[in-house]
């Protein structure tokens, strides 16, 4: 089985127990090779509330490895995520192992303020 469908049938397993509110949205991770994103989501109303990733002008300005990179994208969530009001989320790594790029957004989010 190749690498792409493993990690898809692990998202489904994810996606099964997590769900994101208006009040508690899911945070969703997705990690490319190059880049990292983060989205805020609602799932009741299917909309996206909040979104950063390593594209963003501020965050690909700086001379970073990608994984201090992952950490200001959770920085800058969390940022985003407080000016909307929200405190809490729930986190979907996205079929990636909780590790690495994808631990430090989490790690990120957290300092900037969002629990989870």
């Amino acid at each position: 089985m190749g690498k792409l469908i493993q990690r898809q049938k692990i998202r489904y397993r994810i996606r099964k127990k997590v769900a994101g509110t208006a009040v508690k949205p899911r945070l969703s991770v997705f990690r490319s090779n190059a880049e990292i994103y983060a989205q805020l989501i609602d799932d009741d109303n299917a909309v996206t509330l909040a979104s950063a990733s390593s594209r963003d002008k501020d965050i690909a300005a700086q001379k970073v490895t990608k994984t201090e990179k992952s950490k200001l994208v959770g920085e800058a969530i969390a940022r985003k995520a407080i000016a909307l009001g929200l405190a809490t989320c729930v986190f979907d790594r996205g079929g990636n192992l909780y590790h690495g790029r994808v631990k430090a957004v989490a790690e990120g989010a957290r300092e900037g303020g969002l629990q989870f």
